[in-house]
């Protein structure tokens, strides 16, 4: 690789001291590197790309990475993240491997996983208003001024389920140790390809999460369950700011066609990343 993309976290990396350091390592070693000056926290934007980039190398923690690929839908462009953050599931480098790293990447050194993005649709009386991807999870939630909601469930076509809950989570095995996995969803290897289906908070002692295959399609609708009162509920992707949802709307939620390619630097498995990030 010699064309990168450097898009900091200045929350993180203040003064670009350590974006400075990794754009002179590269250049040094005959790498063209460009910075990214548009990336702003909860600005869901595309981001541009100079032509023949090879490599985007993020730095921050894992929630940067999660929002540059949203901005990035559709590049098809390698990310690597520098850890900047606290768990790092997603950023693959930590400061001490960054020579290492800096190195390896120049000498095309390092594997590549295409992790699986879901593609939300969302309807309003009947009509398509917005489409959204996420690399992590969709969640639907109650909002503030709502007690817990009500959500009719189809897969496939097939009704399953009439949830009462704080609101359900949609999410891909590389989401599987978020938020999933603190309301009690399973954790899946994040090469794989299925996505998951957790209920938040259901006020119910049967319902539990549902593992779904890559060509599984899931339908949820807002449903008002108390007579005088309007329930509120957002459809938020990545943690971004929410779509508000009345009754009656309803999201279609299946896997994507797009990708987010993640360079991996490390030949370390998966169960050990669980065990130094988790225990």
């Amino acid at each position: 690789m010699k064309n990168f993309l450097l898009i900091p976290n200045k929350q993180k990396d203040k003064e670009l001291t350590l974006t400075g350091y990794i754009k002179g390592e590269l250049e040094a070693r005959g790498a063209v590197c460009h910075v990214c000056d548009e990336y702003r926290p909860y600005d869901p934007s595309p981001l541009r790309v100079p032509e023949h980039t090879e490599c985007i190398l993020v730095i921050g923690g894992d929630g940067t990475i999660l929002e540059a690929a949203g901005r990035l839908v559709g590049q098809n462009i390698p990310l690597l993240g520098v850890n900047l953050g606290t768990m790092g599931f997603l950023a693959d480098v930590d400061l001490n491997e960054l020579p290492d790293a800096i190195e390896d990447l120049i000498n095309d050194k390092y594997k590549l996983e295409r992790r699986i993005m879901l593609r939300a649709e969302v309807y309003k009386q009947g009509k398509l208003v917005s489409s959204l991807h996420a690399l992590n999870d969709f969640v639907i939630s109650r909002q503030i001024s709502s007690r817990v909601i009500g959500l009719s469930v189809k897969i496939n076509g097939a009704p399953i389920e009439r949830y009462h809950a704080d609101g359900v989570i949609l999410c891909t095995p590389t989401g599987s140790t978020g938020y999933n996995l603190s309301a009690g969803g399973p954790i899946i290897n994040p090469t794989c390809k299925n996505f998951v289906l957790t209920p938040i908070c259901p006020h119910s002692l049967a319902t539990r999460s549902v593992v779904l295959a890559k060509g599984d399609e899931v339908i949820l609708k807002l449903e008002n369950i108390r007579h005088g009162q309007r329930e509120e509920a957002a459809i938020s992707a990545d943690g971004r700011e929410g779509i508000p949802m009345e009754p009656g709307d309803w999201v279609r939620i299946y896997k994507s066609e797009e990708v987010t390619p993640l360079i991996k630097m490390k030949e370390v498995s998966f169960v050990t990343i669980l065990k130094d990030k988790l225990l």
